[in-house]
């Protein structure tokens, strides 16, 4: 079974390069330099059969947590509710939109 029949027997399109397990074993080491270079994947195969898959190494991706310590610095206390009376609280019969006739209308 060659290359470009595996390709269709697995019915996705790879732009990734299919080696023997033979071929890979001579050339490893050039192969992985290729991979780091250039990105591309290369799939091995065994007997037709895909058995694994070079890929390039990418570092993983940080977590946002914890991202900014050191950098952010709280100024006063963000706890303690706020001396500060909110309208709604202070006039419940205020109007909110004094267009609108009222709901007993």
């Amino acid at each position: 079974m060659g290359e470009f029949e595996l390709r269709e027997l697995v019915g996705v399109y790879s732009t990734a390069r299919y080696i023997k397990a033979s071929e890979f074993k001579a050339t490893c080491l050039q192969l992985m330099d290729e991979v780091a270079e250039t990105g591309q994947e290369i799939i091995i195969t065994k007997r037709g059969d895909p058995v694994a898959k070079l890929t390039p190494y990418q570092q993983p991706r940080k977590t946002p947590w914890g991202a900014d310590k050191g950098r952010i610095h709280i100024l006063g206390d963000i706890i303690s509710p706020v001396d500060v009376e909110w309208e709604a609280e202070g006039n419940p019969d205020r109007v909110l939109n004094p267009d609108l006739p009222p709901r007993d209308a």
